[in-house]
């Protein structure tokens, strides 16, 4: 059985454990309990990922996979049914999401730590450009959201939601759905996914 090192709280593990689901491959993956972050190394894990981060997915064989992106492809190997990750030239679109759903996540998680910072350490600036930015990000997928609509399933479409629902679970203040209306409905019909439903974000802080 596989292993995946894991954690509740990470954006980047969730969105390999809806993909997990998605393909049927969950009960393939035996999930590690692995915190990380702060200033203490995980020295066992960086053993096998000596970027010492989650999510790390071990093989029978002892290869080790990281980050997310490599473990979703991976995954859309595992299976005969319609893949995530597309041929050209819908990959193109796929990957570019990817990028997009991802870029947002590590904007967000950065946002996140500053905000944990006292007050007076905090840096108004690096906030500012952080919310511009995600803002951005946001009227750009509202422009495209009838794409987001035609076709099947692709892990852009995984990577897109995921950040989007971790923007509701950090950022209640941004209010993202505000002046997005068609982005916002699309994002509840992929909440509503049996993979996203058996996923749901958690703070078990």
């Amino acid at each position: 059985m596989m292993k995946l090192h894991w954690s509740p709280r990470s954006p980047y593990v969730r969105k390999v454990m809806i993909v997990a689901h998605e393909l049927g491959l969950a009960d393939r993956i035996e999930t590690v309990r692995t915190v990380v972050g702060g200033t203490t190394p995980h020295l066992a894990l960086m053993q096998v990922n000596p970027l010492g981060k989650i999510p790390t997915l071990m093989l029978e064989d002892g290869t080790a996979l990281y980050d997310s992106p490599v473990i979703c492809e991976y995954l859309d190997t595992l299976h005969n049914g319609p893949k995530l990750f597309p041929s050209w030239p819908e990959r193109l679109t796929a990957v570019r999401q990817l990028a997009l759903g991802d870029g947002m996540l590590d904007i967000a998680l950065a946002w996140v730590g500053e905000r944990f910072r006292s007050t007076e350490r905090q840096s108004a600036p690096h906030m500012a450009l952080w919310e511009a930015k995600l803002r951005a990000c946001v009227d750009a997928l509202e422009s495209e959201t009838d794409a987001l609509d035609t076709g099947a399933l692709t892990i852009g479409h995984i990577g897109i939601g995921v950040a989007l629902s971790y923007l509701d679970f950090r950022f209640d203040g941004l209010r993202w759905r505000d002046g997005h209306e068609r982005l916002a409905a699309w994002h509840a019909a992929f909440d509503a996914r049996p993979s996203v439903v058996a996923t749901p974000v958690v703070d078990d802080r």
